[in-house]
């Protein structure tokens, strides 16, 4: 079993910075490719980012490319996600998932209990 716990949400105003963190323990961190998501209330879960197992291929959706960026640290098992420019529609609760097989559209193995982000106006 791999266990994800994700940190670092809060509460920040339109325009300002957080960056979530996923710790993983349980199985070697380097056999996953890791994923962050999102689901706003009444939304469905949307991928945000992902990055290969390797750490050299990442895929970031439009809605947050250019503000977000994933970025892992395969020594400190953890994936982080930078966020920059928040807008009050990045408002959701933030997941991180693993997957054993790379590619933003894989099934994803283990998920974490998220982290809520609200971005206020």
């Amino acid at each position: 079993q791999l266990q994800l716990v994700e940190s670092g949400g809060g509460l920040v105003q339109a325009g300002g910075s957080l960056r979530l963190s996923c710790a993983a323990s349980g199985r070697p961190f380097s056999y996953f490719a890791i994923g962050w998501f999102r689901q706003a209330p009444g939304k469905e879960r949307a991928i945000v980012a992902h990055i290969s197992k390797s750490g050299y291929s990442t895929y970031h959706a439009d809605s947050v490319k250019g503000r977000f960026r994933i970025y892992r640290d395969n020594v400190k098992n953890t994936v982080y996600l930078q966020m920059n420019s928040l807008k009050p529609e990045d408002t959701a609760v933030y997941y991180c998932a693993a997957a054993l097989v790379d590619g933003p559209t894989s099934t994803m193995d283990y998920w974490g209990k998220g982290t809520l982000v609200t971005v206020s106006s």
